[in-house]
């Protein structure tokens, strides 16, 4: 039978759970729309350019902000997840939620006419991915759950 402890070291100073490396893969996956913008404002001149490449139907560079938001949210309240420890448990269901709504969205714009790319399945099938993982990853689950101080 499998052991599902968490090791020792999977803890920090304080005694809370670590944040698992993958689940900062996970979050970026969501956010991918939130980087391409950072990048895009970063690299100034050609930030249209870099836009445009990736995203030719504005409506849908803003559509694909919106599944990105709890990852951003995440992000920003994942140092202080001790002082808001109801809102950190709601976030991984808002997580799962966003990551559901990216794996159906691809398929979708299949349906409406976007060519099939190789990236856009392996987009679809790093969204199933990390749809399984965020839902059963048993040390993510223990980092969202209520801790005993």
């Amino acid at each position: 039978m499998k052991s599902t402890e968490i090791h020792p070291a999977d803890y920090d100073a304080q005694g809370r759970v670590r944040l698992p490396f993958l689940f900062w893969c996970v979050l970026l996956l969501q956010a991918r729309t939130w980087v391409l913008f950072v990048m895009a404002a970063a690299s100034r001149g050609q930030g249209d350019t870099l836009l445009n490449l990736f995203y030719p139907d504005h409506d849908a560079f803003w559509l694909g902000l919106l599944p990105g938001v709890p990852a951003v949210v995440a992000f920003l309240c994942s140092g202080r997840r001790h002082l808001i420890p109801r809102f950190w448990r709601t976030l991984r269901w808002l997580l799962i939620l966003a990551q559901t709504a990216l794996l159906l969205w691809q398929p979708v714009l299949w349906w409406y006419g976007e060519p099939l790319t190789g990236s856009g399945v392996a987009l679809v099938v790093a969204d199933i991915v990390a749809l399984l993982w965020l839902m059963t990853n048993p040390r993510l689950r223990a980092c969202f759950a209520p801790q005993d101080d």
